[in-house]
């Protein structure tokens, strides 16, 4: 039997406000943000010619996660996400272990996404850019989610203007060969699982509309039809910028390019294009950590509600109707990683705690009945053994960290629990 978070009608209740297109949107800013700008790159290292079909292959873990995660989504429609389908199906530490390996490996890529605007917007002080942008993305989320899904709404607009200029750019120059599409060679299996993993990490974002589900409206009409839309887009805008990109740079040039799009503009001899993109990415960097940082708090809002994290966390804005203590928390946090760190290792680290995090949401799915909306069984299950296997292709240090980190909250699960036990 679910277990609600929150009784109706008490102070920290969210308010439901997000229709279908809210939810599309946001889930489109967190998918098409800084990742399509900066993932191609080390996914050609890793895949060689092979990264088209490292490409498919993450759309089609993406595919099972989102297929499951909206299933249970429209059956707990409750902020956490797959925090609280692994507690209600799994059990307590299950569900734990999901929202922990979220929290953490989210809060990694907002401060990512912090220092992507930074590092394009102003160079030499990105770090002081960094936290400028988590301060002022954190009072608009503050304000409000349905604000929030207004600014993401412009964001997405700008950055698919972009990428359409890129895209045309690129496949309308005499530079462009569809000959460079051909796989060769230098695509090995291991490499393209690495690829796929990386890649992983850009379509993660439609979790945000799940994370979400005590906010939209008719969850369990509006989600199950946002998450398919949100992720189908995305997969199509990027198989048509990396078939783009590959056509004018080839798999070699475009894995060692610092700025994957800004060379395919100046390889396709359009550089009055340069200048748009590094604005472009900017932007998709801000989108990505405008919706992160939503998911964050709201996962976090829920394991606070359990006590999993201080329960002062719990807390919801009486005028506002977010949670604002938790808002405050993840952007501090975030805000003091990106003013003292440097994240741009944590894309994997990341991409680990994510795919752990769905391996969790296919099998909490695999345990639906018929009568709750189960998927095809093939779904979780092809779902929980492309997550596991996708998370073991990673690059070792991505692996061990982010083993050591779970590990590091199981452990601290188990102290919680021992000491509830002798109390009681």
């Amino acid at each position: 039997m679910s277990r609600p978070s929150t009784a109706a009608g008490v102070p920290d209740e969210l308010h439901r406000r997000l229709g279908v297109s809210d939810a599309v949107v946001i889930g489109l800013g967190s998918m098409i943000g800084a990742g399509i700008f900066a993932a191609l790159a080390p996914a050609a290292q890793a895949a060689g010619s092979g990264l088209l079909i490292g490409l498919a292959l993450a759309a089609v873990v993406a595919y099972c996660n989102a297929t499951s995660s909206a299933r249970l989504a429209a059956r707990y429609p409750a902020s956490g996400g797959t925090y609280v389908y692994g507690r209600e199906r799994l059990g307590d530490f299950w569900g734990y272990l999901a929202g922990w390996g979220f929290v953490v490996g989210k809060t990694a890529s907002c401060a990512t996404m912090a220092l992507t605007v930074g590092s394009y917007v102003w160079p030499g002080q990105a770090h002081a850019v960094a936290v400028a942008a988590v301060v002022a993305l954190t009072v608009v989320n503050y304000a409000g989610v349905h604000k929030s899904a207004l600014v993401t709404r412009v964001i997405v607009a700008v950055v698919l203007a972009v990428l359409a200029a890129v895209v045309v750019a690129a496949l309308t120059s005499s530079a462009s060969e569809a000959a460079r599409l051909a796989v060769g060679d230098d695509a090995s299996f291991g490499g393209v699982l690495q690829a796929a993993g990386l890649l992983f990490f850009a379509f993660a974002g439609f979790a945000r509309i799940a994370t979400l589900g005590e906010e939209v409206r008719d969850p369990a009409r509006t989600i199950p039809r946002a998450i398919p839309i949100a992720l189908g887009i995305t997969l199509v805008v990027y198989a048509v910028v990396a078939v783009a990109v590959l056509t004018v740079l080839g798999p070699k040039e475009l894995a060692e390019a610092a700025a994957p799009l800004s060379d395919a503009a100046r390889a396709a001899g359009a550089d009055w294009l340069v200048p748009v993109v590094r604005v472009g990415a900017a932007v998709a960097a801000l989108g990505s950590l405008l919706a992160l940082v939503l998911g964050v708090s709201r996962t976090t809002l829920a394991m606070a509600r359990d006590r999993h994290l201080p329960h002062a966390l719990a807390a919801v804005h009486p005028k506002f109707k977010v949670p604002h203590r938790a808002e405050l928390a993840v952007g501090a946090v975030v805000a003091v990683v990106a003013a003292t760190a440097d994240v741009r290792g944590a894309i994997g680290f990341s991409s680990f705690g994510v795919l752990v995090y769905y391996a969790i949401a296919n099998a909490s799915a695999w345990t639906l009945t018929p009568g709750e909306g189960r998927p095809a069984r093939v779904i979780p299950a092809v779902g929980l053994a492309g997550c596991i296997v996708l998370a073991f292709a990673l690059p070792v240090s991505s692996v061990i960290w982010g083993a050591a980190v779970l590990a590091a909250g199981a452990a601290a699960y188990g102290v919680r629990r021992t000491v509830a036990a002798r109390r009681s």
